[in-house]
């Protein structure tokens, strides 16, 4: 593999704006030393990307930036034109909403069936049963579940939980998808299908980071990867 800085990635389209923009960016927990450093990364509308490194390399605190759970000890932060640091705080569910996350811990309610794990975000946003209805089930149904709508979390293998925590983040069709390691407690055959259902939510518009420690699942894709190290950010050419 070739690498190179993030800066160098060429975008899927020219003429479109990034939906994130990471300049000089740093972060660290509390007074500890900064686990990223000198972070610059563009992400263009509709690209695909495999963020790797070891474990313990700021993978997940990447993605706690970008998803804005997290603020930057230093550094430009901009998600879909607008700088994080000067938007209005009303503003930041408005944000927010336009990004999906798949935790490595599933975050799933087990007192709640599929279906309404899926329904949840469109219920707090204040969606009528009768507006979404159809559109939980076709999407149960794309991702393998349609015969277990009803089913309770704990009734579920891992890789029904894991499909179905992708359902519940892209119900709200985020412009922006992460997946925390979505594959790292599934074997390989079920983190292939998952990758393959992330690849296919791509073609449909969204911008997807994966990220996983799992090189089997990265090479065959032949997806763009970035890469942490020593906590920063690189540019892998996945083909080479």
């Amino acid at each position: 593999m070739s690498r190179r800085n993030v800066n160098a990635i060429p975008t899927d389209d020219p003429s479109a704006g990034p939906v994130l923009e990471f300049q000089a960016v740093a972060m660290r927990y509390g007074r500890s030393p900064e686990v990223l450093r000198d972070i610059h990364l563009s992400l263009a509308p509709g690209s695909f990307h495999f963020l790797t490194g070891a474990s313990g390399a700021g993978k997940s605190s990447l993605l706690k930036l970008i998803y804005l759970a997290h603020e930057p000890s230093r550094g430009l932060v901009r998600l879909f034109g607008r700088d994080i640091a000067t938007l209005p705080r009303s503003e930041l569910p408005w944000i927010r909403r336009r990004i999906g996350v798949v935790f490595q811990e599933y975050r799933l309610l087990d007192h709640l069936s599929a279906f309404d794990n899926v329904a949840l975000p469109l219920r707090i946003a204040g969606r009528k049963l009768s507006d979404y209805r159809s559109d939980v089930a076709e999407l149960l149904h794309w991702v393998g579940l349609g015969a277990r709508m009803h089913a309770l979390p704990p009734t579920l293998s891992g890789g029904e939980k894991q499909r179905l925590a992708i359902a519940r983040a892209v119900v709200a069709r985020p412009d922006i998808l992460l997946a925390d390691e979505p594959t790292g407690n599934l074997d390989h055959e079920m983190g292939q299908r998952i990758v393959r259902l992330l690849i296919e939510l791509n073609r449909q518009g969204t911008t997807v980071v994966v990220s996983t420690h799992d090189r089997s699942l990265v090479e065959p894709s032949g997806m763009p990867v970035l890469r942490l190290e020593a906590g920063r950010l690189y540019g892998v050419s996945a083909a080479a």
